[in-house]
């Protein structure tokens, strides 16, 4: 919050701080009888100075609504934390780096936006990766996108960032204005690669390959690969797959993937068997995958996590994971 020297609450911020990074107090009179006071800190999305109202996208996309009466203080904050976990990287490194581990099969350049067409193969590999200007006011662009993906007979697809410094938390307002709906958010996670391969004290039995075989792809949650899944799993600068064998004649105990990207190594598709469930197996997937990638020079390990997915949070967070912002998908109207 903000306080004078005189040791009051202060209002510093006004509509023309729309776009930055704000921290609000504000009086909580939905709540009788709780906290008097609640503060939000977040981007401040837009102000309506004649509604009256605010409205401030939080760190994961949720959007705050604020009565303009009800501020008691205000102030610009910094655009990121000072301190986050995990190796420093910026927004736009991340989400370059995140899109060569899944490239599409086919792209096209609108400025500095990238449509992105996979058959339908997964929304990231589905959708427009806007990280930058696309050279044309909003709603030409969209209406660009629109046209794009319709002509390949998909739904259009944004996928968009917040909580970070360079995210696009005003586009997320821009779209919902528009009428586009969010339909998928998660987050992804950052730590060092060294203390993920120092866990493979039971690495053994994992096999690595540069191919998903038949194996891989029979406990691989999406069933009947197309030769466009499978393009897009193979893609990115260097691939591995790691798999733990069943039984015989049984699909394996465990997968997972790996993208080493110069100093980067992302994670994906960590799979374990129902059945043998908490035997430390996607730690081990993990572990020989981080090894094989610090061999190759990298030294920083992204992944994506759903919200709900309580279990490999807290899987991952063991393993000194920390989010460094959230990404959703929003879909055309």
């Amino acid at each position: 919050m903000e306080i004078s020297a005189a040791g009051r609450l202060k209002v510093r911020i006004t509509a023309a701080d729309v776009g930055k990074r704000v921290s609000v107090r504000r009086l909580n009179e939905e709540a009788p009888g709780s906290e008097k006071f609640t503060d939000t800190v977040g981007v401040l999305t837009s102000w309506d100075e004649d509604a009256g109202v605010l409205l401030i996208t939080r760190r994961d996309g949720e959007r705050v609504r604020v009565a303009e009466a009800s501020l008691v203080a205000g102030k610009v904050v910094p655009a990121a934390p000072a301190r986050r976990r995990g190796p420093a990287a910026s927004y736009e490194e991340l989400a370059r780096v995140s899109a060569r581990s899944w490239q599409p099969v086919e792209s096209e350049r609108l400025g500095e936006w990238e449509l992105r067409a996979a058959s339908g193969f997964t929304r990231r590999a589905n959708s427009v990766l806007p990280v930058g200007d696309p050279g044309l006011p909003l709603d030409e662009a969209l209406t660009v996108v629109r046209r794009w993906y319709g002509e390949r007979g998909l739904p259009a697809y944004v996928q968009t960032a917040t909580g970070a410094e360079g995210t696009q938390e005003l586009l997320c307002a821009q779209l919902e204005a528009r009428g586009w709906t969010r339909e998928v958010t998660a987050e992804l996670w950052v730590g060092g690669l060294a203390p993920v391969a120092d866990l493979g004290t039971d690495t053994a039995e994992v096999v690595l390959s540069r191919e998903a075989d038949e194996a891989w792809l029979s406990r691989y949650q999406r069933k009947g690969v197309s030769d466009v899944a499978l393009a897009v799993l193979g893609s990115g600068p260097s691939v591995w797959f790691a798999t733990v064998p069943g039984g015989e004649g049984e699909a394996p105990a465990a997968i997972g993937r790996c993208v080493v990207d110069g100093r980067w190594a992302g994670f994906g598709a960590v799979e374990v068997d129902p059945g043998r469930r908490r035997q430390g197996l996607a730690t081990a997937v993990m572990a020989a995958l981080a090894g094989r990638a610090l061999e190759e020079g990298a030294s920083a390990a992204w992944l994506q996590v759903e919200a709900d997915n309580s279990g490999a949070r807290a899987l991952y967070a063991a393993m000194g994971f920390g989010a460094h912002h959230s990404y959703h998908h929003y879909r055309s109207a």
